[in-house]
């Protein structure tokens, strides 16, 4: 009384000081360190491991109980399923099985609890087994801490087990257990590398949060960095693989684009189970795949790199820019182009190649055309008027106002009032 609230537990996890900002979890309330003290001797600093008391600031007792932890914001992470090993009391005299309602203890936390066994339905006295735990409510566990499970309607304890991984996976695999056997015997470094490698890509900021070391520890062993995220070689192998086959059935399907859009990419990527569900983790992805040359990406577009636009020798192409360079300079609008078999798409191609240029939604012509009429322009650098123009280049208004307002958004002329002065 007259001291606010005062917490008391074992420090083992690092230093804490007065003044530093503490997280209680799992409820996430966040307080502020007033005083320390350890056997009745006042402290600055607290070291592990040590009994501490802790005086807690603005922290009304009631938003705390037994169990809880006190940590550094942002340090840890309550879990509410885990997975573990789990070995029964060699005097129990009853096998153990997935029925029945249990509790769990870990450090000065209990929970009600729901087990799964891994490969078995029952353990005898004495057996071990792996398991998956569901509790009533969050609890922060730490790698490798054991916990105690006591059968509640018998009111016995009935197996103690190891932490193996604090946030398995919502779909249970085809081999849980091996997953877990490659944990058991894993040091926090190998563990940083294994979440990794299990999931195929985490946040680094989430890897610290699971195995309590910085991300470097898991790019030691083998994970690769991409920006805010760590990826195993595996995923990065199967992505490659999976966005190649993608790309090689597109160019063929579509030999006239220059390219898969990249939106379309991502949703390809996603429905082909290549597991990538995050955009910001795709597009991390993608971009290491054009560094290392394995596609090609060109502002909005991906390409592989043996796929070149090039409509030089195909008939169709040939025939759709003669009948525009001859019908100059009146050539026939997209519309009349189309109407007479050229498809939009091989329109777009011959355009993206060069061959005719696209002056308005409505309007190609030939780039010599475009030269001329250019020429014009520049010409008559003090100013021409649409009406000038049309004379001048042998067309219709129809024609002469979209090549003015082409050269205007690319920057070679402006228009002032009723003429288009050269811009210089």
């Amino acid at each position: 009384s007259g001291f606010g609230t005062v917490v008391t537990g074992t420090l083992t996890g690092g230093p804490i000081a007065v003044g530093q900002e503490a997280e209680i979890l799992p409820s996430g309330h966040r307080s502020r360190i007033r005083g320390l003290q350890t056997h009745k001797r006042s402290l600055d600093t607290a070291v592990p491991v040590s009994r501490v008391a802790v005086n807690l600031a603005g922290t009304p007792k009631s938003e705390l109980e037994r169990g809880d932890v006190l940590t550094l914001p942002g340090r840890w992470r309550a879990t509410s399923v885990f997975e573990g090993s789990l070995r029964t009391v060699r005097g129990l005299d009853h096998p153990l099985t997935a029925r029945g309602a249990f509790k769990v203890y870990a450090g000065a936390a209990e929970r009600d609890a729901r087990i799964r066994l891994f490969g078995r339905s029952e353990l005898r006295p004495g057996e071990q087994a792996y398991a998956r735990i569901t509790l009533s409510r969050p609890v922060v566990l730490d790698f490798k801490e054991s916990f105690v499970l006591r059968e509640a309607g018998r009111q016995e304890t009935v197996a103690g087990g190891e932490v193996l991984d604090t946030d398995p996976p919502t779909r249970l695999e085809q081999d849980p257990i091996a997953r877990l056997d490659a944990r058991r015997d894993a040091d926090r470094a190998a563990l940083a590398w294994r979440i990794v490698a299990d999931r195929g890509a985490i946040r680094a900021s989430e890897l610290r949060l699971l195995a309590g070391v910085e991300a470097d520890e898991a790019e030691r062993h083998a994970a690769v960095r991409l920006e805010s995220w760590l990826v195993s070689p595996h995923l990065l192998g199967r992505v490659t693989t999976t966005l190649v086959q993608v790309l090689e059935a597109y160019h063929s399907e579509h030999p006239l684009r220059p390219g898969m859009d990249i939106g379309e990419s991502r949703l390809v990527l996603f429905d082909t189970g290549a597991g990538l569900s995050d955009p910001g983790l795709t597009d991390a992805v993608l971009g290491h795949l054009a560094r290392t040359g394995a596609i090609v990406r060109e502002g909005s577009v991906l390409r592989l790199p043996r796929h070149q636009l090039s409509t030089e020798g195909r008939d169709d192409a040939d025939r759709l820019v003669d009948d525009v360079e001859r019908a100059e300079p009146t050539p026939p609008s997209v519309k009349e182009l189309m109407g007479a078999g050229f498809d939009r798409e091989l329109i777009q191609a011959v355009c993206s190649d060069g061959r005719l240029v696209l002056v308005s939604p409505e309007i190609v012509v030939t780039p010599g055309f475009l030269a001329k009429a250019e020429s014009i322009v520049r010409e008559h650098a003090a100013g021409v008027t649409v009406s000038a123009f049309r004379e001048a280049i042998g067309t219709t208004r129809k024609y002469a106002l979209p090549i003015l307002e082409y050269f205007d958004q690319r920057g070679i002329t402006r228009r002032e009032g009723d003429v288009r002065v050269l811009k210089e």
